[in-house]
């Protein structure tokens, strides 16, 4: 029998001499300093940590916002769909009403939280390849006057799709509605702000385009709409008010145990994106590597779901070539050795993969990556 040590030792090398690229939309490739951020044990009631917190949540209010003073920020436990949860379940009161609009599987799921937990619920799904319809919306709220909130996926990763939160937006205020924008993919990456798009809760995750790693998510709100949602939560764990109440009246404490290492890589993570130059730097590499990806990829033959007009600098959905030889496994496993590794696709009605171009990656990398593509057509 091996050695428990040795075969750990063993995986470890393997590990470390065939690194790749995570071409995904998060977990990503993370640099040098925000892994070796993790490396330093952190006490959860210590004031220095604490202090991290505080000094986060203030960096993420001045990366949404110009208009700083009017908005808050709370960081929760889990993945990003907890943090999604987390507000679905705590911001809506017992007679409130939301209306969600979906075109992928990141819409649908807000929907699914909000059936699950028995909230009044309008579902405006306009399907995995076209945008919201807004004339739908504007009908919808002036039928449904009973309508109290109103959310939206901002960068779909099921296809890749960025959709027109500022026009969501408008017509939310002009009824009246509170506005939650599901910014996952986007917040970071994408230039913005919240206050000038009218969003009263933004929901994004320490793994995407500030380029952290997974452990916790984060919500960004006014500070007027957080005060409203005492006592309203669902859940007692990703109850939102009582996480914001106790950051804002205990220094940064979390109410249970928090991720002190992925807390401590993401301030690193957010002070390596003030260094690249700050969101709109970002923003330019991420849609210079995505351009030079599809340019790529249509070279050999490939096309993409999406027309440019409706593209993400996130994160591409390229369809199946016509070969009945193409199989999307064999090309992962091919690329992995490579040194990729790229993503399945998600739409139900047709075949696709996905690439995604966040993280530590540039437009080099996707370069590289064409060639290795190039060199294993296996199905041609």
């Amino acid at each position: 029998m091996n050695n428990p040590k040795e075969v750990s030792t063993l995986n470890i090398d393997l590990i470390e001499n065939n690194p790749y690229l995570l071409l995904t939309p998060g977990p990503l490739s993370t640099s040098k300093r925000v892994k070796a951020a993790m490396l330093k044990d952190w006490c959860t009631w210590d004031d220095d940590y604490n202090r991290i917190v505080q000094d986060i949540r203030a960096k993420l209010v001045q990366l949404a916002t110009k208009e700083s003073s009017l908005y808050t920020s709370v960081l929760m436990q889990g993945s990003g769909s907890f943090c999604v949860e987390s507000v679905i379940g705590s911001v809506i009161p017992r007679d409130g009403k939301i209306l969600v609009m979906a075109n992928g599987a990141y819409g649908q799921r807000m929907a699914q939280m909000a059936k699950m937990l028995n909230i009044s619920l309008i579902v405006l799904d306009s399907g995995e390849i076209q945008p919201p319809d807004l004339d739908l919306l504007e009908y919808t709220l002036r039928k449904e006057s009973d309508i109290t909130h109103v959310a939206v996926v901002h960068c779909e990763t099921t296809t890749g799709m960025l959709n027109p939160i500022e026009a969501v937006g408008y017509l939310a205020k002009k009824y009246n509605k509170t506005y939650i924008v599901d910014a996952m993919s986007s917040f970071g990456g994408i230039p913005m702000d919240i206050a000038d798009l009218q969003i009263d809760f933004l929901i994004s995750s320490a793994n995407k385009c500030i380029q952290g790693v997974p452990g916790f998510g984060f919500i960004i709100a006014k500070i007027d709409e957080m005060k409203k949602c005492a006592g309203w939560a669902r859940s007692h764990s990703l109850d939102l008010f009582d996480q914001w109440d106790k950051m804002e009246n205990y220094n940064g404490k979390w109410r249970f145990t928090s991720p002190t290492h992925v807390v401590r890589a993401f301030y690193e993570a957010l002070k390596e994106l003030s260094d690249e130059g700050g969101v709109i730097a970002r923003y330019n590499r991420y849609k210079t590597s995505q351009r030079a990806l599809v340019k790529g990829m249509k070279v050999l033959g490939f096309e993409t779901l999406l027309p440019d007009a409706l593209q993400s600098p996130i994160i591409t959905s390229f369809l199946y070539p016509e070969s009945e030889a193409f199989q999307f496994q064999t090309l992962y496993e091919k690329l992995k050795l490579r040194g990729f590794v790229i993503y399945p696709g998600k739409i139900t009605n047709a075949n696709t993969f996905r690439i995604g171009n966040i993280g530590e990656v540039e437009a080099a990398d996707m370069i590289r990556l064409v060639d290795a593509i190039q060199q294993e057509q296996f199905w041609k």
